[in-house]
């Protein structure tokens, strides 16, 4: 079998050594909060009274929430986190913001043809109303307009980017070999395509807070350390009950995500895959100067176990992705965000990517887990009588797509017929994961036939081409 850049080009061993020799095990983002911005808000006790009450406390739930106050400002809206807001996915991702709400033009054209011209639009105007936000709210998340870069790695992906180029997009700008070297220099890059317009880089845990100090500024109660363990029908509405306390409503939404679903119906819907990222310390002006990037666009590489990776404000690069593990069972524990091999993996992709920064160290190692959907974009509905809704199943498109999901959940609670609750995309559910021990090895097959994939041209075998045929195909 063929092999690939990463193998032909590995760094020495001492180098990784070197690199992760000091690396602290906690996430990058939430250490860069200042302490303004994590007030210890205190748990849910005894009953308290909502027009709205939301569970879960990552951007799905907080837009909700702010959305909710902006539409009006007399509801009474609560929201219930069972740790800390933004203490999951929301803060501690990679931080790019994309206007897909498809995860991809691809993955879209797949599975939604005739709605995708609406589906760019509305996910443009989404991705423009997260940008005006900061000024809108008077918030600050660090959000820069810098596109996305997609590198060729392989020969084989240059075939990728003419077909890519071909679809005449004007936002979408190709770069050959010696234009991607003069934009960032990696010995990687073949060539590249550059989405100039449809990403924003963000600041993920201050994009989190900064949702809830403007909620709470706006009349927004949020609830912290309060585990909702049930949901309950009243006579006029819900009810959420945790270990202390109860918050009775007239609705709910649920944007638990990759946690277990409090809908029965919605248990099988998402898996839980654990992704892996390594933050260096900052770049010096000589390791700036010697990698470029000018542009500080996010990059995600063409191969279909991909890297994403972006510089920070303070110029440290985030380097993360390629492995993405399923957990037999679909549990959700601290003990999978301690993988050494897959950092050591990273830390070797990193120097192969950018020898020239050859002693630069790690400052922070961190995982957790992505919620994926069998349409890898998000799923919705309504329950309980149209008194609950729910988004769930991002597969790491969050960042952006959670915005929309909270409007596209308000319309479904106040019954709204519009061009976001008429969308197929929104009205049908996608296929359930099989149970257990199905799933694990369904997930888990198909993970080693994209890595065998991109060991053999990016060839796809029998199993890739009869996903792709049934739409349950994934190519990135």
């Amino acid at each position: 079998m063929a092999t690939t850049v990463f193998e032909r080009q590995a760094p020495a061993a001492s180098i990784v050594d070197h690199s992760l020799a000091d690396t602290n095990h906690a996430v990058f983002w939430i250490d860069d909060l200042p302490a303004s911005l994590r007030p210890n808000r205190r748990p849910l006790q005894g009953t308290v009274r909502a027009d709205l009450v939301v569970v879960g406390g990552g951007y799905a739930g907080l837009w909700t929430a702010l959305l909710a106050k902006t539409r009006d400002p007399g509801l009474r809206v609560v929201v219930v986190e069972a740790n800390r807001v933004g203490w999951a996915a929301s803060g501690r991702n990679g931080g790019f913001c994309e206007s897909s709400l498809t995860h991809g033009h691809e993955n879209g054209m797949n599975r939604w043809p005739a709605e995708m011209p609406l589906l760019d639009k509305l996910g443009m105007e989404n991705l423009d109303a997260i940008e005006a936000a900061e000024g809108e709210y008077g918030i600050d998340f660090h959000f820069e307009r810098t596109g996305q870069l997609a590198p060729a790695i392989e020969e084989h992906q240059l075939e990728w980017l003419a077909d890519w180029m071909a679809e005449g997009d004007p936002d979408v700008v190709y770069l050959d070999r010696d234009a991607v070297q003069a934009s960032i220099a990696s010995p990687t890059y073949l060539a590249a395509v550059w989405e100039k317009r449809t990403c924003g880089m963000v600041h993920p845990a201050r994009l989190a807070a900064e949702l809830a100090r403007a909620a709470e500024e706006r009349g927004v109660e949020i609830f912290e350390r309060s585990l909702v363990r049930g949901l309950e029908d009243r006579p006029q509405g819900i009810a959420v009950t945790t270990s202390a306390g109860r918050v009775e409503a007239d609705h709910a939404v649920l944007a638990t995500n990759v946690f277990p679903s409090l809908l029965k119906r919605n248990r099988l819907m998402t898996v839980p895959v654990y992704d892996y990222a390594l933050m260096t310390e900052p770049l010096t002006a000589q390791q700036l100067d010697a990698v470029g990037w000018r542009d500080r666009q996010g990059i995600g590489d063409m191969a279909n176990q991909f890297h994403y990776y972006r510089i920070s404000a303070d110029n440290r690069i985030l380097f993360g992705g390629y492995d993405a593990l399923y957990h037999y069972g679909r549990t959700v524990n601290p003990k999978y965000e301690n993988n050494p091999e897959v950092w050591r993996k990273l830390a070797s992709h990193f120097f192969t990517t950018f020898p020239q920064l050859e002693g630069l160290r790690f400052s922070h190692q961190w995982a957790g887990p992505i919620d994926t959907s069998t349409q890898f974009a998000a799923f919705y509905g309504t329950a309980r009588g149209g008194r609950v809704a729910y988004a769930a199943g991002f597969t790491g498109l969050g960042v952006g797509s959670t915005r929309f999901a909270a409007e596209v959940m308000l319309d479904l609670l106040a019954g709204v017929e519009n061009e976001r609750t008429t969308l197929e995309m929104v009205r049908r559910r996608p296929l359930p994961f099989p149970p257990e021990p199905a799933a694990a090895i369904g997930i888990n097959l198909t993970r080693w036939s994209l890595d065998r994939a991109d060991h053999r041209g990016g060839r796809r075998n029998l199993l890739l081409k009869t996903l792709d045929a049934l739409g349950l195909g994934f190519d990135s």
